[in-house]
């Protein structure tokens, strides 16, 4: 699933090429992945209107219409987001087709088709996307150790699990997790409540540390996003753990290790992030 620095590199690509036009015509090909309200009214709504700019919460991406409409998208596990001229070859698995007036279109592609779009109209409560929901951005100054050890100090969850509680910090995910945890030296098996003082302050310098470096390592030109159809552009190439096992470990040179916590896979280096009490602050 894309996750906030992914999510972050669509805005920075797409928006530019967008700002100002006018949605001349939406099609939809899959109404269930417009989850409100209907893809008629959702259709008829969007006709004509003009895209101010782009926004993004979390994982959410938003495009802001200049009489005050919204529209928010989800891309969830493989949702793709992709601006091309219209005569270009359709993506398979594509649902959803903004025609803009510059002869482009926006074309919304998701082979498991678990993505969704949501219409919020001017003045209207968002009760029905889930962003309503979410916690703190990680590159905020709310990030900071009172912040994290208050909302996570005494939980028995492993700090791996409370990392990905959208509902405290957003758009953090399974890869990126990874990369905070070591880059803060944690054992992703370790129960939140164990954590010293000096850990949670380390974590919060982390996080914002991380997702930062992974949004300008993720940089991409339009036209090299539009040649990989939008989904090899990711952090591969600089990620230290995640994806890695059976690795050396960049730092110490032992082997990087898997395990399973939440259901979702975790690696790490059992020399780097020893699984620990927590220290003395």
């Amino acid at each position: 699933m894309p996750e906030l620095p992914e999510i972050e590199t669509i805005k920075r690509v797409i928006e530019p090429q967008i700002q100002g036009l006018v949605i001349k015509k939406v099609t939809v090909k899959r109404p269930e992945v417009v989850a409100y309200p209907d893809a008629d009214t959702f259709c008829k709504t969007l006709t004509g209107q003009v895209i101010s700019e782009m926004a993004r919460r979390g994982k959410f991406l938003m495009i802001l219409l200049t009489d005050g409409d919204r529209i928010i998208l989800h891309l969830r596990m493989t949702g793709g987001l992709l601006l091309t001229p219209s005569d270009y070859p359709e993506e398979k698995h594509t649902h959803i087709v903004f025609s803009l007036n510059n002869g482009m279109e926006l074309r919304f592609s998701d082979m498991r088709r678990f993505g969704r779009f949501w219409l919020i109209q001017k003045d209207e409560a968002d009760t029905y996307s889930g962003t309503h929901k979410l916690g703190i951005e990680p590159l905020t100054e709310a990030v900071t150790f009172e912040y994290l050890h208050t909302h996570f100090g005494k939980r028995k969850k492993t700090v791996k699990e409370c990392l990905l509680d959208q509902s405290v910090i957003a758009g953090i995910g399974n890869i990126y997790s990874d990369e905070i945890l070591f880059t803060a030296k944690i054992h992703p098996a370790r129960a939140a409540s164990s954590l010293s003082e000096k850990e949670w302050k380390t974590l919060a310098a982390v996080i914002p540390e991380r997702i930062s470096y992974y949004i300008e390592t993720n940089k991409i030109s339009a036209e090299e996003y539009l040649q990989t159809k939008g989904r090899d552009y990711r952090n591969t190439p600089f990620l230290q753990v995640y994806g890695q096992a059976g690795k050396p470990c960049p730092k110490c040179g032992e082997t990087l290790c898997r395990m399973v916590i939440g259901g979702r896979s975790s690696v790490y280096c059992p020399v780097c992030q020893t699984n620990r009490e927590a220290e003395t602050s």
